[in-house]
């Protein structure tokens, strides 16, 4: 920032303040200098900046002399990057008001880019002055890092394949990642898992949380902590927790690294609540500065009760992205991870919550405008969770047409089948063929559903495949907590087991989702260590769990290493061909008329899907054919036939004719102890689907010198 010439108004203890300018939220370091200071807290009568010596010991207190409209501003002369501070907000302390006004608290800067230590509350520390308690913030400089002609990838929709992981479980017990870089940024950067994550074929990281958190005090009290995440106290600092020293450089670095590997980085954000909770929570930041603006509150009899906050995300509080003040702290800090961080999207937990507007959701917010409309913005990967817990909040489908988009019926239908429920075949096609009955042929991509079997909140794939009922008890609830809709089967005993046919069905159960998943349309969405067999002994809400529960194990069993390179055939196979990422059909005209592609369904007798056989209940065998539309001159192009059987008993699929010239050869069937044909099979006119198997055939052309005359 420019600023222009002012006079010093006093110095204290040694540090010359002027005016300074409100232009700029948060502090802005001017080379040579000093640093610029602009908070905004329109309600305070005084606001105090605070600065503090790398042992967090107090140097000086400075009230800020300048106020413009509801911004206050200070230039102080000589505070170099590195500078620790913090903010003390003096004027009404009425809480059933809504103010929340005590110099006693120490406030994190809404806009700081640095944390020096990560958050913890003690309410020993937290009474009285809270500066022992509070983490100090840090001025950062912002400039000079080598990217090392690093580029963002640039991933087409067509080719993503999410993998979502957590920055400290990933790697917490990784074998080939050093001491001092296990369960860190830096951990994530290691040649190791970098050459790992591309062998398995995934593109682009969906990291779980990891702007700077703090863990609810319930959670303390029990000896637990927020592991997730899902509790911020600040939009623009990467959590310490996950850094030796400076966890923007370290950030950065991992950033850096990944993308010279061609892998993009989405951060999963949230926006919709705070760490500091309802009415009898701690004041830590955006409560201190202006708790009646930052949050929602009910109302009573046209009035709003500030002891009441409006809890659409079910902690305790609810963002207000209706003031444009919020409004423009959650877009500046997209835009600083974008351009100073080098993200390449984002994930958006509860997205509902962000596009309430007099609390009813609306999908021309202005905060879907600004989005929309921003130069920057509007050119990354965006990712809705499309529901939230508020009146009206569930709302799939209904984000605009650059979003993408988790998809739950997806994950209920393809658990649901291949579990043995009855009468889903023709929910099933339709998630197969991208859910349009959803999202909207002609108005949204083929690829905005974002398919998933397993999120970090539910079970693992490999307990979906092993436990009936959720085992939470190690969450301090008495397994209260957590969803009880799983949709899983235990398959005869509930957890681990000796019991080899057992075994051997719950391995093929998993390959038979995982099959569904890479082989659907949209974007498939994949848990980290879903590939390796990991599990949560039933917990299918490990957010409190940061131990061996949550964390990876990487000791692999053989049926882990072989699900492994079932998993990585599987993806090199989706991004193979254009029939397996990106349909266009001749009723989607989303890319205008280039509609080549064809799909038939057959049942398995050969002959073509009815409207009985769609609306027969017991149904559970389909094939389905992905082609090219100009048969004649297409020919040599590809062609694939998916088998798939959820019953009980083997079904033999007449398979579709081909020309004398070609065939029809077995990529893999799931029936298979790993999955894959150890050589090409020439099919003839009939292909036996073991039960509970899927299988998916390509065709092949005879070699001319090969062919019968």
């Amino acid at each position: 920032m420019n600023l222009p010439k002012q006079t010093v108004l006093h110095n204290t203890h040694g540090f010359e303040v002027s005016l300074g300018s409100a232009d700029i939220l948060g502090p802005s370091y001017i080379k040579g200098k000093g640093t610029n200071f602009a908070v905004y807290s329109p309600d305070a009568e005084r606001v105090d900046l605070c600065l503090f010596d790398k042992d967090e010991n107090e140097i000086c207190r400075i009230e800020m002399p300048g106020k413009k409209g509801r911004v206050w501003h200070a230039f102080v002369y000589g505070v170099e990057p590195g500078q620790l501070y913090g903010y003390r907000v003096a004027g009404k302390f009425n809480p059933e008001h809504g103010y929340f006004q005590d110099e006693q608290k120490l406030l994190i800067d809404p806009y700081a880019k640095g944390l020096n230590r990560a958050l913890h509350f003690k309410e020993r520390l937290y009474q009285g002055d809270s500066q022992y308690m509070m983490p100090k913030c840090i001025v950062e400089d912002g400039m000079g890092f080598d990217w090392q002609d690093a580029h963002k990838p640039r991933i087409p929709d067509s080719d993503t394949v999410l993998y979502e992981l957590h920055v400290k479980g990933f790697t917490k017990m990784h074998p080939q990642v050093a001491d001092q870089y296990k369960g860190k940024y830096l951990g994530i950067a290691q040649p190791e898992v970098i050459d790992y994550l591309k062998s398995l074929g995934v593109t682009s990281l969906q990291l779980m949380p990891v702007m700077a958190f703090m863990s609810e005090p319930r959670l303390n009290d029990l000896g637990l902590a927020n592991y997730w995440g899902y509790n911020p106290i600040n939009f623009f600092t990467p959590d310490p927790r996950y850094a030796n020293e400076d966890s923007t450089l370290e950030f950065k670095t991992m950033v850096r690294e990944l993308h010279k590997n061609g892998i993009e980085v989405i951060l999963d954000v949230v926006f919709n609540h705070s760490a500091e909770g309802g009415f009898d929570g701690p004041v830590l930041s955006f409560r201190g500065f202006d708790n009646r603006n930052f949050y929602m509150f009910e109302e009573v009899h046209g009035e709003k009760d500030y002891s009441r906050y409006v809890n659409n995300t079910g902690c305790g509080n609810s963002i207000n992205l209706d003031n444009p003040y919020v409004l423009q702290l959650v877009t500046q800090s997209l835009r600083y991870w974008v351009e100073e961080m080098q993200v390449d999207g984002f994930r958006f937990d509860l997205a509902v919550s962000l596009a309430r507007e007099g609390n009813d959701f609306d999908n021309y917010s202005a905060f879907f405008k600004v989005l929309f409309q921003d130069p920057v913005l509007s050119q990354v990967k965006l990712i809705a969770e499309p529901w939230d817990i508020g009146w009206g909040g569930y709302r799939l489908g209904q984000f605009p047409e650059n979003w993408h988009e988790c998809n739950d019926k997806f994950r209920d239908t393809v658990r649901g089948f291949w579990r043995g429920d009855h009468g889903l075949i023709g929910d099933l096609a339709t998630r197969l063929m991208g859910s349009r009955d959803v999202f909207l042929k002609g108005l949204r991509s083929i690829n905005t559903s974002v398919n998933y079997i397993a999120y970090h909140d539910g079970f693992t794939l490999h307990d979906l495949v092993c436990y009936e009922q959720k085992h939470n008890d190690a969450n301090g609830e008495n397994n209260r907590d957590g969803h009880g809709h799983n949709l899983s089967a235990n398959y005869g005993i509930e957890g681990p087991t000796d019991d080899y046919k057992i075994n051997q069905l719950r391995q093929k159960q998993k390959r038979n989702l995982l099959a569904t998943l890479f082989l659907s349309q949209g974007t498939p969405h994949f848990l980290a260590g879903d590939e390796i067999g990991r599990s949560q002994l039933g917990n299918n809400n490990a957010y409190c769990q940061d131990n061996p529960i949550s964390w990876l194990n990487w000791q692999l069993k053989p049926e882990d290493r072989k699900l492994l390179e079932f998993v990585k055939k599987l993806i090199k196979l989706r991004h193979s061909s254009p029939l397996l990422h990106s349909l266009n059909l001749a009723d989607d005209h989303y890319f205008g008329k280039i509609n080549n592609h064809k799909v038939n369904w057959y049942k398995h007798d050969g002959q073509f899907m009815d409207d009985a056989a769609w609306q027969a209940a017991h149904n559970c065998s389909i094939a389905v054919e992905l082609a090219w539309q100009d048969y004649e001159h297409d020919a040599d192009k590809d062609k694939f036939l998916i088998l798939i059987n959820a019953d009980h008993t083997d079904v033999r699929f007449k398979l579709p004719p081909l020309p004398k010239s070609q065939y029809w050869s077995l990529i893999f069937d799931t029936s298979v102890d790993d999955g894959l044909a150890t050589k090409e099979t020439k099919l003839e006119a009939g292909y036996w689907q073991e039960s509970h198997g899927l299988s998916i055939l390509a065709r092949r052309h005879i070699p001319a010198r090969g062919r019968k005359k």
